[in-house]
């Protein structure tokens, strides 16, 4: 059960490392969602809208969000990261 935490713990801070300025300066308007993805990895929330596609990688103090029209980024922006 204490490996699992560690484990869990592990992944989780891994994941939250690809939240840096390093990575958001890599984004660019008119990628594809799949090369977003090889960046950040999988967003960790994403809502589906009319029009466009919502996603948010990180969370509320420290993140990217990135706004796609049919699986383009057009609108990126970042919190708590510099």
């Amino acid at each position: 059960m204490k490996k699992l935490a560690i484990l869990t713990l592990a992944l989780g801070l891994t994941a939250c490392s690809k939240v840096n300025m390093e990575n958001y300066n890599k984004i660019k308007v008119g990628m594809d969602k799949a090369e977003v993805e090889q960046i950040l990895g999988s967003a960790d929330k994403c809502e589906e809208k009319t029009l466009h596609t919502a996603c948010m990688w990180g969370g509320e103090d420290k993140h990217i969000k990135i706004t796609l029209v049919s699986d383009k980024v057009t609108i990126y922006s970042k919190k708590g990261i510099e």
